[in-house]
């Protein structure tokens, strides 16, 4: 009932297909990138340069985030401009595809990582105005579920690196081939079925919003500032984890090798899924979207901290399941939540863009940061810092409200 004790309206809900159909796509977009990144690029680059293969995959790194963080920024607004997000879509998917069977023809360093340049382009045409589409569809009393849902994205991008790899399975240029099927067929279904149900209230102008803000990047917005530190924080440490993993746990225990780490790996991402569905589903049924995300940077902080003082095989793998499986909700939830503090919706596509930095400045910042802890203080004391990192991050969040 309202205070006149007229009974109010039923909130309206997107359609379940459509939410299903989106976080299908939403895996899509981490298939076309994590199997080519983690394994694919390494693995031709490697073929190609011999002993300076970690330079040149430096190389690669550096200029593929750079062009990443800029393309989705500039592909966001465009989309915002032309009020449409699913031709972007379209053409990111086609585009993005094309470009990435043709690095099987490529066997020069240089020219590879031009059509890096180019790939990551295409790629962020696509992954910007898929984002941002979200935005655009889905009200906030269904934000929860839709971040639980965004958890299939990290678990589905493990999956296809592991399928594409089996052994006799495919040649190098059939797996880029696979990728592209793979990608094309988690996307296709939503924008062939999703219809979404339309929400005006979703893409009209807020009257509220912070008009001396026009023309930066994001407006002085304290809850904005938040979420974007906080993720950063919690991404650094992600980050620095799934670089460095493989050593770590080979210097606990020289048993672990490439395969057994994969298992942990792929079997917290799974295990991240069911948790992070009920904690959005518990958020909205509880108009808390944003208690879960401080809760979460917490456990990710008692996980590394457990990593830190671990000595045997069990405890590093149960700290890291702690981690992973806390980090994973956090950022799955943050993405949905931060659709929410956006205060122009006409500008979506845009700051979404800047809050890409968050996942792209990681891998600048972070080797950097590890070259210098970890000889110093060893994994322990990096892990320390991180857990640092986290705790910051869950303090930021803290007492961050819903906009009402």
């Amino acid at each position: 009932m309202n205070g006149t004790g007229v009974a109010d309206a039923p909130l309206l809900r997107q359609d379940t297909r459509f939410l299903l159909l989106y976080a299908l796509a939403l895996a899509g977009g981490a298939v076309a990138y994590v199997p080519f990144l983690t394994i694919l690029l390494p693995m031709q680059l490697a073929g190609m340069t011999g002993a300076d293969k970690v330079e040149w995959l430096a190389y690669a790194t550096f200029a593929g985030a750079v062009t990443a963080s800029l393309a989705n920024i500039g592909f966001g607004w465009l989309s915002d401009l032309t009020r449409s997000r699913v031709p972007w879509i379209v053409t990111g998917l086609v585009s993005s595809s094309l470009v990435l069977v043709a690095f099987g023809q490529i066997d020069e360093p240089g020219t590879l990582i031009a059509l890096l340049v180019v790939w990551q382009c295409t790629l962020n045409m696509m992954l910007a105005s898929l984002m941002a589409w979200a935005g655009d569809c889905v009200p906030d009393h269904q934000k929860g579920l839709l971040g639980g849902l965004m958890a299939i994205s990290p678990a589905a991008g493990a999956l296809a690196t592991t399928l594409i790899t089996l052994p006799g399975l495919a040649s190098p240029q059939e797996r880029l081939w696979l990728v592209a099927l793979l990608v094309a067929g988690c996307i296709g279904p939503a924008l062939l079925f999703g219809a979404p149900r339309r929400f005006p209230e979703l893409t009209a102008s807020r009257p509220g919003a912070d008009e001396a803000a026009v023309g930066t990047p994001l407006p002085a917005n304290p809850a904005l500032i938040r979420m974007w530190l906080a993720r950063l924080l919690i991404q650094v440490s992600e980050a620095a984890l799934f670089a460095f993993l493989y050593f770590w746990f080979r210097s606990v225990d020289t048993a672990m090798d490439d395969a057994r780490i994969a298992q942990v790996f792929g079997a917290v991402l799974v295990c991240s899924i069911p948790v992070s569905i009920a904690a959005g589903r518990w958020s909205d049924r509880m108009g808390r979207p944003f208690l879960p995300l401080p809760i979460a940077s917490g456990i990710a902080a008692l996980g590394l901290l457990l990593m830190a003082w671990s000595s045997t095989l069990p405890g590093a793998i149960a700290g890291y399941a702690v981690f992973g499986l806390a980090a994973t909700v956090f950022l799955s939830l943050h993405s949905a939540q931060t659709l929410r503090v956006l205060p122009s919706p006409e500008k979506r596509g845009r700051h979404l863009g800047f809050f890409n930095l968050t996942n792209t400045t990681p891998s600048l910042v972070m080797p950097w940061m590890v070259v210098t802890i970890e000889p110093l203080f060893g994994f322990s004391g990096l892990f320390v810092v991180l857990a640092f990192c986290a705790m910051a991050a869950a303090a930021l969040l803290a007492t961050i409200r819903a906009r009402t």
